[in-house]
């Protein structure tokens, strides 16, 4: 759920996954590898990537409907 909410709200932001991840002051690479489920957040990145995409955290951890 956590992927497919990010890479959605990211994009439905207009975001790169660079622009997301500076913003959010983390690496690049990690976006690219939590929008692909290769590691999980942690709560503090949930709530930085959260915030950066103005949503509360909980939204990125809702089901897709």
């Amino acid at each position: 759920m956590f992927a497919l909410n990010l890479r959605r709200l990211r994009t439905e932001r207009d975001l790169t996954q660079e622009k997301l991840a500076d913003l959010a002051e983390i690496d690049r690479t990690y976006v690219s590898a939590l929008e692909r489920q290769v590691y999980s957040a942690s709560l503090d990145t949930i709530e930085k990537l959260a915030d950066v995409l103005g949503v509360d955290p909980q939204r990125l951890l809702e089901p897709v409907a």
